[in-house]
């Protein structure tokens, strides 16, 4: 059965039990709103509590793009710390949300995956990537911005510290083979149409296995992760967020000029 959680945010719960969530703006490379993050956040908690759910599938509408961000227009109404610490909580409410949904979940990604976006990415359980697959955190040359340390803690438990490093320093995007060989991606596919088919087969095998042992891996791995997870860093959010430099990066970004960085 298909609904529309939000105008930009589209899902359907398929045969087999497989759940279905579209990232449904093609026009601006499925870059997320705040309409979006809530409509993940509602499904997450909605397909964790329905026993006809065996998994759940989460992909970006067109070839382009898995979701390139959070939408940049939403940062210019930033003011204060306030604002900062409270966009960091709700991308992490949102993230640990669908990371602890207890039914297995599958990041289907073609094009760019960057952002919130490849965040959105690392919390799933698994990550397919059609060949054009392009994945990273850019915030060094676009925004100015860092990560919060939720979010630091789980990319460094899923690719190392080394990686995460030079991921955010060089600012780059990395395509599909080294991400697989970094362990951003699983699997990757010739294009969007096997990307989809296999995420479709790889989701139906999942959800022919015993639940609670899927079920108790996952919770396994979270638990593993938390500990990091709860270390302090919003100094580091309010610092960035806050600054100048930041300013000039949501500007320079939506001028599409490069941005001139002072470091305050």
């Amino acid at each position: 059965m298909s609904q529309e959680i939000e105008t930009d945010l589209l899902h359907e719960t398929r045969s087999g039990g497989i759940a279905w969530t579209v990232l449904n703006r093609p026009q601006a490379r499925n870059a997320m709103t705040f309409a979006m993050y809530e409509g993940l956040y509602r499904l997450a908690g909605e397909i964790g509590a329905d026993p006809a759910i065996k998994a759940w599938v989460i992909t970006g509408a067109g070839e382009k793009a898995f979701a390139a961000g959070t939408d940049i227009n939403q940062f210019r109404s930033f003011s204060g710390p306030a604002d900062a610490l409270a966009y960091e909580e709700k991308i992490d409410r949102i993230l640990t949300a669908i990371e602890g949904c207890p039914k297995p979940t599958i990041a289907a990604i073609s094009g760019a995956c960057t952002g919130g976006g490849a965040g959105i990415a690392a919390v799933c359980d698994m990550r397919l990537g059609a060949a054009n697959a392009r994945i990273g955190f850019p915030i060094a040359k676009t925004l100015g911005n860092c990560l919060s340390m939720a979010n630091y803690a789980r990319l460094v438990a899923l690719i190392g510290p080394a990686r995460v490093i030079d991921l955010v320093y060089t600012a780059r995007l990395i395509e599909a083979e080294e991400a697989k060989a970094a362990g951003l991606l699983n699997e990757i596919l010739p294009d969007m149409e096997a990307l989809h088919a296999r995420a479709e087969a790889l989701a139906t095998t999942i959800a022919g296995h015993a639940p609670l042992t899927l079920r108790a891996t996952k919770e396994a791995m979270r638990r593993l992760r938390e500990d990091a997870r709860n270390t302090h860093g919003d100094d580091l959010v309010t610092m960035c967020f806050t600054s100048a430099d930041f300013a000039e990066g949501v500007e320079a970004f939506l001028a599409r000029r490069p941005a001139v960085w002072q470091g305050k």
